[in-house]
């Protein structure tokens, strides 16, 4: 609300009263919303995040997208234009659905690669090089996710599969 409200340039009561109460229904709706389950292995996982290791993975997290964003303008900087377009597929062994959110998010965010689909514990993943997939495929970013939960980590990443045609894909 203070954002909106710095950004819209009304100050009256008018408007600072309708923000109120928008706030309000906003906040009303959200917490009878979060009170519902919607899958069998959802639960309130936030108590189980590690508060002091998010601004670490963020400052991460911001040091892979410019890292990506780098690689991705020099292939398309490069005349021959060198891209390798590929689908990976992968499990993931994370202990709730919060961190294949997170994961799936995060490479999305990543230059270079897009998140398709998560099914389960199996995500697929569209890469413009196969440089684009190695945080994946080495184990790195989801041990940075899960970091978020637990502080020890085991091997997050298994099934690890590059797929070149379209049978392999179905």
């Amino acid at each position: 609300m203070a954002f909106w409200y710095i950004m819209s340039g009304f100050f009256d009561v008018t408007h600072s009263l309708m923000g109120v109460v928008s706030v309000g229904i906003v906040m009303a709706v959200n917490y009878k919303l979060k009170a519902h389950s919607y899958f069998a292995d959802e639960s309130d996982v936030i108590k189980d995040l590690r508060v002091f290791y998010v601004p670490y993975y963020f400052l991460w997290l911001l040091v892979q997208i410019v890292v990506s964003g780098i690689q991705v303008a020099k292939i398309l900087l490069t005349p021959s234009l060198p891209i390798q377009t590929s689908v990976v597929k992968f499990k993931v062994n994370f202990p709730n659905a919060h961190c294949k959110m997170i994961l799936g998010n995060s490479i999305t965010l990543t230059p270079g690669t897009l998140t398709v689909d998560i099914e389960g514990d199996e995500f697929t993943v569209h890469a413009i090089s196969p440089v684009s997939f190695e945080g994946i495929a080495s184990d790195e970013m989801p041990q940075m996710v899960l970091k978020l939960f637990k502080a020890e980590t085991d091997q997050v990443v298994y099934d690890f599969r590059v797929l070149h045609s379209k049978e392999e894909l179905n």
